[in-house]
């Protein structure tokens, strides 16, 4: 069992040099179009990067039809490329609107979203409250994806099915974050799943880590002699 945080732009001063936790779950953004996304998920993840954090992020709904579910997809996607993320992709269904829907559109809304983002190559998963999550979803799509449970105040989430993580306070203290944060537990470990299938940014098993980044280097392909070769320049430093 691992502890962790989730944030949102409502943290945001955090001196990630002081914080405590074993991974961090970020708001990548909500709606229907990228340019929802969170205005700290940029810093957050940065941060976390920095710290050593694993990341991993949730998607906020505010879909009422299938089509908006696929529409809040592509938004997801167009946000998390270019990243990795150790831990899951998570749909974030809450919405009064949509929960008073019923079961068969909630389930459907669900449905459509896991589905296009699990297609876009990420291990995606669902976030809700115990309650709406044991009446609302499908059971297929409570077995077939993960579930983050948030239910705060008790000792154990009123939810009877699997789950890989849980939310259990809203106004959590962590050092290096001002305010409240949100605290979880996660049972699942996420970082070896997702690496070994080569999932949500990581390389397949078979596909070597891409070069890090460095200024000083170009990737270059260059003919002699009829022969062409290809690999990475270094600069030679000259002192002035």
């Amino acid at each position: 069992m691992t502890k962790g945080i989730d944030l949102s732009l409502y943290q945001k001063k955090i001196d990630w040099s002081k914080v405590t936790a074993d991974f961090a779950i970020i708001r990548a953004g909500y709606g229907r179009y990228p340019h929802q996304k969170d205005s700290m998920f940029e810093s957050h993840y940065a941060g976390a990067k920095a710290a050593g954090i694993p990341v991993g992020v949730y998607w906020y709904s505010y879909a009422a039809t299938e089509e908006d579910a696929a529409k809040e997809a592509d938004a997801c996607i167009a946000v998390l490329k270019g990243k990795q993320y150790a831990y899951p992709v998570y749909y974030d269904v809450e919405e009064k609107k949509l929960l008073d829907s019923g079961k068969k559109n909630v389930s459907a809304i669900i449905r459509t979203f896991l589905e296009r983002v699990e297609a876009a190559g990420y291990w995606v998963g669902l976030y809700m409250s115990a309650s709406p999550l044991s009446s609302l979803v499908d059971e297929d799509l409570r077995k077939r994806y993960s579930v983050w449970v948030a239910h705060v105040g008790v000792s154990k989430p009123a939810y009877k099915g699997d789950y890989g993580m849980w939310q259990y306070s809203w106004k959590g203290k962590i050092p290096g974050i001002e305010g409240d944060v949100d605290l979880d537990e996660c049972y699942v470990d996420y970082p070896a799943k997702i690496r070994e299938k080569g999932l949500n940014g990581f390389p397949k098993p078979d596909e070597p880590e891409p070069p890090a980044a460095d200024a000083d280097c170009i990737d270059a392909e260059i003919t002699i002699g009829g022969r062409k070769y290809t690999g990475r320049l270094k600069a030679e430093r000259t002192d002035s």
